[in-house]
């Protein structure tokens, strides 16, 4: 009995000496993070509630006075004319983005996916502008479209064609913002379709080949279908990124000419940032971000219907 006793208590002794010791893990893990978990608090969590309080008041950083007007920047907001301008040009730049960006993603991919000699030296040649700053990449384009001595015009005048004033004309403004940023982002797409074409058993492309099937039916019937998540994805994170396009605009064009590449969070940065309306602008960004949660809502419901799995 007393041994059976005794066999207890060390039992239940080692049992708290466990819990103490978990214990003491689940502190020192805590403490680990506390770090991030603050900055998380305080430049994540605290800035969205925030922006949403302000977003119903007039909040001018120049005014002491910040009243609460209610859904007052809201209604300002969906009845401005520039407002509604801006929609159109940052839906026209993510409508034509993400399908080019897609289709030159892919076609790099495909043209990498093969064992020919310095390979990875063609993927790094590609991949080398995403890694590049942003900021960087728009002053070499700007170099490039500039109508004086820019190299796009005088390649037109080598070939007898009239110059352009491109990031100075709203017809060509959008467009070149669109194909500066094709070639800034498309290898990062480019190395997603990579991994999945080499997820793709090698087993059905031998099985087409001995069926008869040349190249454009094995991409039309086994690549393309076994593809459809990849694609998917990139589609989704190709949309949300394009209605946040902010660098390329700020750099380029500063919206202009006419207001024909304001984009929306190059109107918010306007209207918070240059004329200190942060209400204003603070309603702006929640009318971005539900513009987006219901766009990737409609993608995620139509668009999950088209992926096949292996």
């Amino acid at each position: 009995m007393t041994t059976r006793t005794g066999t207890i208590e060390r039992k239940g002794w080692t049992n708290f000496q466990d819990w103490l010791s978990r214990k003491e893990e689940i502190i020192s893990g805590y403490a680990f993070l506390l770090p991030t978990l603050i900055s998380v608090l305080i430049f994540v969590v605290f800035p969205v509630f925030f922006s949403f309080y302000i977003s119903f008041h007039k909040y001018d950083y120049l005014s002491a006075e910040r009243p609460f007007v209610g859904f007052d920047n809201y209604v300002r907001l969906f009845t401005s004319e520039k407002f509604w301008q801006t929609l159109a040009n940052t839906a026209r730049y993510a409508l034509a983005i993400v399908p080019l960006n897609l289709i030159v993603a892919l076609g790099l991919a495909l043209l990498i996916n093969r064992h020919i000699p310095a390979i990875n030296v063609f993927r790094t040649a590609y991949f080398s502008p995403v890694v590049t700053s942003s900021v960087a990449v728009a002053m070499i384009w700007s170099w490039i479209f500039d109508p004086g001595f820019g190299l796009l015009n005088h390649l037109l005048r080598l070939v007898g064609l009239q110059p352009q004033l491109w990031l100075g004309s709203p017809k060509w403004a959008i467009w070149c913002l669109v194909f500066m940023a094709t070639w800034n982002g498309a290898g990062y797409n480019m190395m997603i379709f990579l991994a999945g074409l080499q997820g793709i058993s090698q087993e059905y492309y031998d099985a087409a080949t001995v069926d008869g099937a040349n190249s454009f039916q094995r991409f039309i019937h086994i690549t393309w279908p076994l593809l459809s998540p990849t694609t998917f994805f990139v589609v989704i994170t190709g949309f949300i990124g394009a209605l946040q396009v902010f660098d390329q605009v700020f750099v380029l064009t500063k919206g202009g000419p006419a207001g024909s590449t304001r984009t929306i969070v190059y109107y918010l940065w306007e209207q918070g940032f240059q004329y200190f309306d942060m209400g204003f602008a603070s309603a702006l960004a929640y009318v971005l971000f539900a513009l987006i949660f219901i766009l990737t809502q409609i993608n995620w419901r139509f668009g999950s219907r088209l992926v096949h799995y292996q």
